[in-house]
């Protein structure tokens, strides 16, 4: 019997992180990264969650992507990328061409992305001469060239490179747990994202295929399939769709896919009243997270008329996507960062506090 999408299931508190405010969490393996407001630091997860100090504490610029990288962080900055230790000294660094400006001063467009075996830092440039050929992995129109590298967590040299289908404004990249497959996307103005499977091999960097208009947000534990979200963007007059998908590496098409309108209360595929579809109250999904093999966190943040942003969960099935239900919480709580073994946190005022489900 299919449980209607905003059926009540209760967060159960698992414990509570009272620290000075930290603005983005990632959890992989047995580490956490919190990144601050003028530094990037690495925990053991026991050793964060008990309350511990960090295994380091780098500075960086409040405007820098940074990603940790053994007991330092690689830095993607305006015109190169750095790796600096914790003593603040640079190990190396990889110049590029400069990328341009929109409304505030040039930098990179997101995070490096570290392998899982700290050997690899994935990491997207400027192409050297403006990128005015591309190849066409996808379709679509021509705008020009970002290029993929594969650098050396130790030396920063190049170990392989890729001309890409992009000129990205913001950029995700999102490793596979084994460091097979690495999910990339890329978002350009006016034509939404362009995603990648990429798989590192000894000659070079192989496209398996991709998709348009999903940004990569993980895979679905204990496979190789991308997991991607579509967020209602309204580039044409149709486009008011939300979309949860699985994708299986060798073919074009999602394996399965789920209309996330019906977290909303509407029916998929309908249209709501208002212009360009779009009801002001309605919830903006934000990210997605596998909390286990069997299930999914959907976060949406909710803008309501006269009242302040909030965050909204929902927990959905990893065979199905269909959602088993809306979380509730006995307290405010915002955005969620799965730890791996079925429980997450969310950030608060406070600190973070972390949650299971009824029964585990």
């Amino acid at each position: 019997m299919k449980r209607p999408a905003g059926t009540p299931i209760d967060a159960v508190p698992a414990g509570a992180v009272d620290t000075a405010p930290g603005t983005v969490v990632t959890a992989a393996g047995t580490l956490l990264t919190l990144r601050r407001a003028d530094r990037l630091e690495l925990y053991e997860t026991a050793a964060f969650l008990g309350g511990g100090t960090p295994l380091s504490s780098v500075e960086v610029s409040v405007t820098a992507p940074a990603a940790p990288l053994g007991d330092g962080v690689v830095i993607a900055e305006a015109d190169r990328v750095r790796a600096v230790g914790a003593d603040g000294g640079v190990r190396w660094e990889l110049p590029h061409p400069p990328w341009r400006g929109g409304s505030g001063p040039p930098k990179a467009p997101g995070d490096p992305a570290v392998s899982p075996d700290g050997t690899l830092v994935g990491v997207l440039v400027p192409a050297p001469d403006g990128g005015t050929e591309c190849e066409e992995p996808l379709p679509g129109p021509c705008h020009g060239r970002d290029v993929l590298l594969l650098v050396d967590a130790v030396d920063g040299r190049v170990r392989a490179s890729r001309p890409l289908n992009s000129r990205a404004s913001v950029v995700t990249q999102r490793w596979h747990p084994d460091g097979r497959l690495l999910a990339l996307s890329c978002w350009t103005a006016w034509y939404s994202w362009s995603t990648w499977w990429v798989a590192p091999r000894r000659d070079g960097l192989h496209l398996r295929g991709g998709t348009r208009m999903r940004e990569a947000v993980g895979f679905v534990p204990g496979t190789d399939r991308p997991l991607t979200l579509r967020r209602a963007e309204r580039l044409t007059p149709d486009d008011d769709r939300d979309e949860l998908a699985v994708h299986d590496i060798t073919t074009d098409d999602p394996v399965a896919l789920y209309d996330l309108a019906e977290l909303t209360g509407r029916k998929p595929g309908d249209r709501a009243p208002g212009k360009d579809g779009h009801r002001e109250s309605d919830p903006v999904f934000e990210d997605v997270c596998a909390l286990d093999g069997g299930h999914l966190l959907v976060t949406a943040r909710q803008q309501s008329p006269g009242r302040r942003p909030a965050a909204r969960h929902w927990l959905c099935s990893t065979a199905t996507l269909r959602p088993l239900g809306a979380l509730r919480y006995p307290e405010p709580a915002g955005p969620a960062t799965a730890l791996g073994d079925g429980t997450w946190l969310t950030e608060g005022p406070r600190g973070f506090r972390r949650w299971s489900l009824p029964g585990h």
